[in-house]
């Protein structure tokens, strides 16, 4: 089979394409033969060593996947050969084949596009639990969500509405239609203050603000907030530039979210929250098979839409990393084996 490889940190021009034996799966795990895998900012920031408790090298990048399973390990009962499903693994998705622990799969329905199911498994499970499971969101709240046009922040926007939420959302003039398209007010980071405006346009701040960025902004962010309102810190975004790691992105993030950290735990009325899909996946496996099952019948009512940017074969690896800053922003880039 083949299998995207990262032998050592670095830019785009590390990832390879190698052959190797199909894997075969250990006890309470299946063996998956990969239909879609994704390609994403995730996966830059561990191709160039600035995730947080990722993986050394050599290692496959792939945060998600959806396949069939073709092989069962001993002590599996839950899924059967022929099954469609869905799997976070973090990393390891891009390859033909792929062995995930049985807990850790979802089950599929055969007639939904398997590259739009990748969406589902993370960026809009991302967007989802943080406002549904870290957050607690409650209809008629006001949120506060930066790279409101990112792949994540429109799947904030489109979940939001669904949930009866009022949205600001930052983002450049040029997004600008597209954040108010789905009925969020932009606020355009390059020429406003986004602390300002929030102040400008609430009586008291937002209840809720969601920060990719760490460091500085989510120093603000919490500043953005009203009395009893929650910050959930969840992507390290300034850590990389151009494809490599950024040291002074690295250090203000560290800095800046251990402040903010502290001013949370210090502050009786507003709190700052941590969120990591993975862990939270693997503390409450319950909670994403019932968020994955929402997220599914919002796709099917047409509430949310999930895009797919472009598909390449799996030998086209490292294109797919080298358009994460041009094509990743207006869909999903996905592996197609």
């Amino acid at each position: 089979m083949k299998r995207v490889i990262v032998d050592h940190f670095g830019g785009p021009e590390v990832v390879a394409v190698v052959e190797e034996d199909d894997p075969r799966p250990g006890p309470g795990g299946v063996r998956v033969r990969v239909l879609a895998s994704g390609v994403s900012l995730s996966d830059a920031q561990m191709r160039a060593g600035t995730y947080l408790g990722g993986p050394k090298p050599p290692f496959t990048p792939g945060y998600e996947l959806v396949g069939v399973v073709d092989e069962l390990g001993t002590e599996c009962s839950r899924l059967r050969v022929g099954e469609r499903v869905g799997a976070l693994t973090q990393w390891g998705a891009n390859a033909e084949r792929v062995c995930v622990p049985e807990k850790y799969a979802v089950a599929v329905p055969d007639d939904v596009d398997p590259a739009e199911v990748l969406s589902l498994v993370f960026i809009y499970m991302t967007a989802y639990q943080m406002l549904h499971r870290a957050a607690k969101a409650k209809r008629g709240e006001t949120v506060l969500v930066h790279g409101a046009a990112g792949r994540v922040g429109t799947a904030v926007l489109e979940l939001a509405a669904a949930a009866g939420l009022h949205v600001y959302g930052t983002a450049s003039a040029d997004d600008r239609a597209a954040v108010e398209r789905l009925d969020a007010v932009a606020i355009d980071y390059r020429h406003e203050d986004f602390l300002t405006r929030v102040r400008e346009l609430t009586s008291d701040g937002v209840d809720i603000a969601l920060d990719p960025f760490g460091g500085a902004t989510a120093l603000r962010s919490f500043r953005a907030l009203r009395p009893g309102g929650r910050l959930v810190i969840y992507g390290r975004q300034n850590t990389i530039v151009h494809g490599r790691k950024n040291w002074p992105g690295v250090f203000e993030w560290y800095a800046g979210t251990a402040i903010v950290a502290v001013w949370g735990l210090l502050s009786p009325r507003r709190r700052v929250l941590a969120y990591r899909v993975q862990k939270l996946r693997i503390d409450h496996q319950d909670w994403f098979r019932e968020d994955f099952r929402a997220l599914l019948e919002l796709l099917r009512e047409g509430k949310i839409h999930p895009v797919v940017a472009e598909r390449l074969p799996l030998s086209d690896a490292r294109r797919a990393h080298e358009l994460l800053e041009t094509a990743a922003a207006t869909g999903k880039l996905v592996l197609v084996p």
